[in-house]
């Protein structure tokens, strides 16, 4: 109903606001029936505002002005070039960042190659210990590090500055002299690395719609990817050619040169990398506008507004009370437990039979084809939408490689099976961490507590996967490869299942009923994604 007071109307995170004239006038006139109406409080002069509604009142929200005036056309062209600018600014520094943070927690595993071991003279399962005390400090830290990012709102700073201090950890290594001493340092290079990757993917998820969130992570893991490939080619080269400069063996130059290059790339990505929609300084306000709009748009919730709406403990428990992400925490361990293979791939390829340095350049191969099946199966997950038989079908082929690995001792099939463990597991796995966006969509604080919960618990894994693979046990490794081809069926099974819930969900949102946990608690599917269809991925 239109009144002389109204003016052009406010957006935000609670719907449709009264106009500011509206606001400031106490004789203005109510536009909005009782129990429609909405509590607005000004946080700052500068600061979008947030308010609480109805679900009725939501439902009438509109867009903001500069993005409801734009014609069909006009703003799918607009998106597309906004979504470029995003790609091009967040995703080159995202995958380099997370290469070396790959790089810097596993090259203790080509370092065993270049004389770490013997050097340190360690001994039975001393050189286990060392790879598997990271994940203790990896798997403390995740959580409250997700839940801060969230609340403070700047990971341009954030990531880059645990980065700066990750990188003089792992720099640092190549002066352990002793067990106790290495021991140390890898403990705390898992308590700091541990920021990045689940804070990268909530990152991700607060930029990106969850049709395009899939290849997105996957773009992203192919650092991890391309880490295991580039390892063995830098350590092959160093061990050619600098084993002994300076009084040095090859592993303490690796992680001298490798923690260098992490520090000098954190202090560039702090003048590249963007904050959250609303936080950032580069984009226009009409790209600021459509890139908070496309998110509540998606889901019917805006996403991060400010530190006042973010909490730690009200995340963990929104998170923890929600079935699917137990599930899905059962679905990513079993991942993970089945990829830890790639703990230790250079001592697993070494048992082939050849030399040190050829060893080293065989694990390349593996990588490359990883990477290569990653972009493939996400790129189409996100074309067709699909997540259940993307992350299925590629554990199909891990189960018949560990299988193989484990039954035959020729070198032909075996690296055969080499070459299909890591693209079996690797190419669901990416599209797996979409899922959990995509299914645990809002708040962001739940789906930040969630992020970092599933990916602490996965992380669990390599505490204890490491010991399946001493020396002893090659070259078939029987026991492992059994362990691994058991959760990779598991995994299969969870995905299932997960499937089954969300169909259940999916059901009762056809039938117009609430969904605990849908977008919102308490509600169903509110505002913009009611008309559009809400629906979980499948």
């Amino acid at each position: 109903m239109a009144t002389p007071y109204q003016t052009e109307p406010f957006y935000g995170r609670g719907g449709l606001f009264k106009s500011k004239k509206n606001r400031d006038s106490a004789a203005a006139p109510e536009v909005y029936n009782a129990d429609e109406k909405i509590a607005v409080e000004r946080t700052s002069d500068t600061s979008l505002e947030a308010a609480t509604t109805t679900p009725s009142a939501r439902r009438r929200r509109e867009a903001p002005p500069r993005v409801r005036d734009l014609s069909p056309e006009e703003r799918a062209r607009l998106e597309g070039i906004l979504v470029k600018k995003i790609d091009l600014r967040l995703l080159p520094t995202l995958i380099i960042m997370y290469l070396m943070n790959y790089l810097d927690r596993n090259n203790i595993a080509a370092a065993r190659l270049a004389g770490l071991e013997e050097e340190l003279n360690l001994t039975g399962t001393q050189y286990l210990t060392a790879v598997s005390i990271l994940f203790v400090g990896y798997i403390l830290m995740q959580v409250p590090s997700n839940l801060f990012l969230n609340k403070i709102g700047k990971p341009a700073i954030y990531l880059p500055t645990v980065m700066v201090i990750w990188g003089i950890i792992s720099a640092a290594t190549a002066a352990a002299e002793t067990f106790g001493g290495l021991i140390a340092i890898r403990f705390f290079l898992g308590f700091v690395e541990a920021a990045y990757f689940p804070g990268c993917l909530f990152f991700l998820s607060s930029w990106y719609t969850r049709k395009e969130l899939g290849f997105r992570t996957a773009v992203l893991y192919s650092g991890s990817l391309m880490s295991g490939a580039f390892s063995g080619l830098i350590t092959a080269g160093i061990t050619s050619g600098m084993d002994g400069k300076r009084g040095l063996r090859a592993w303490r130059w690796l992680f001298i040169i490798e923690g260098v290059i992490t520090i000098v790339i954190a202090f560039i990505a702090v003048f590249i990398l963007p904050n959250f929609p609303r936080t950032t300084g580069w984009l226009t306000e009409e790209e600021r506008q459509l890139a908070v709009w496309r998110l509540d748009e998606d889901i019917g919730e805006d996403d991060w507004i400010g530190s006042e709406q973010q909490t730690f403990f009200h995340g963990m428990k929104l998170a923890f009370a929600d079935i699917k992400m137990w599930v899905l925490m059962v679905l990513l361990f079993c991942f993970v437990a089945s990829g830890t293979v790639t703990n230790l791939f250079p001592t697993i390829v070494k048992t082939l039979g050849y030399n040190n340095i050829n060893s080293l350049l065989l694990t390349v191969p593996p990588y490359v084809l990883g990477v290569i099946t990653t972009f493939l199966n996400s790129w189409h997950a996100d074309k067709t939408g699909e997540r259940y038989f993307h992350v299925t079908l590629p554990l199909y082929f891990a189960v018949a490689a560990f299988i193989i690995a484990a039954a035959t001792i020729k070198t032909a099939p075996r690296y055969l099976a080499m070459m299909l463990m890591i693209p079996g597991v690797y190419t669901g796995y990416v599209v797996a961490l979409a899922w959990i966006s995509n299914t645990l969509p809002r708040p962001p604080a739940k789906r930040a507590a969630a992020l970092a919960a599933i990916n602490a618990v996965s992380n669990a894994s390599s505490i204890y996967a490491s010991y399946m693979y001493p020396e002893s046990a090659g070259p078939r490794y029987a026991v492992a490869m059994s362990v691994n081809c058991v959760t990779a069926s598991i995994a299969i099974i969870a995905a299932t299942v997960l499937r089954f819930i969300l169909m259940h969900l999916n059901k009762k949102l056809d039938r117009g009923e609430v969904v605990e946990g849908a977008v919102a608690v308490g509600e169903a599917v509110p505002g913009e994604a009611a008309r559009k269809g809400f629906r979980f991925v499948l």
